[in-house]
């Protein structure tokens, strides 16, 4: 079975709470990401700013452009430790309307999973599923992904 560190992204950007929001508003928008986790010096996660979290500045930044990030991140953050099952993490991205979830490892942050991960995780399924077996013609029985074909696929780590 598939766990969070087998498709986790580990090069992780990550704040502290007491940087100014404006300022994670720019490292999400310089990265193209939508949110990054908050974390401690020692690297355990206290929660995670969101482009949600931050879109009241639109319309009241005058007030609050001196603000951090603590004022304005999710906490506590969802997450994930590093060997839960993926097809859990999948379910809560889409029960909860996240785009993406941090894992961690005893309380540290160590990678995130989005939902454009589990996407190209689904298409890597398709696409061995639809590969051309040794000696032989390719399947092209288109078959959906079921949480059944996540739990027991071969994909490992995909490093970005």
């Amino acid at each position: 079975m598939l766990e969070a560190k087998d498709l986790m992204t580990k090069n992780v950007i990550c704040i502290k709470k007491d940087i100014p929001v404006i300022d994670a508003i720019r490292l999400m928008a310089k990265n193209n990401i939508t949110g990054i986790p908050v974390v401690e010096d020692d690297g355990v996660l206290v929660g995670i700013l969101s482009e949600q979290d931050v879109l009241r500045l639109f319309h009241t930044f005058e007030d609050e452009k001196g603000r951090t990030v603590n004022d304005f991140m999710t906490q506590p953050a969802i997450h994930f430790e590093e060997d839960e099952p993926l097809l859990d993490v999948c379910y809560c991205l889409r029960d909860n309307s996240i785009r993406r979830v941090p894992v961690t490892s005893k309380g540290k942050v160590v990678g995130v999973i989005s939902r454009s991960d589990i996407l190209k995780c689904i298409l890597k399924l398709l696409d061995d599923e639809n590969a051309v077996p040794a000696g032989g013609a390719p399947n092209n029985k288109k078959q959906p992904v079921s949480a059944t074909t996540l739990q027991s696929s071969s994909l490992h780590n995909t490093s970005k």
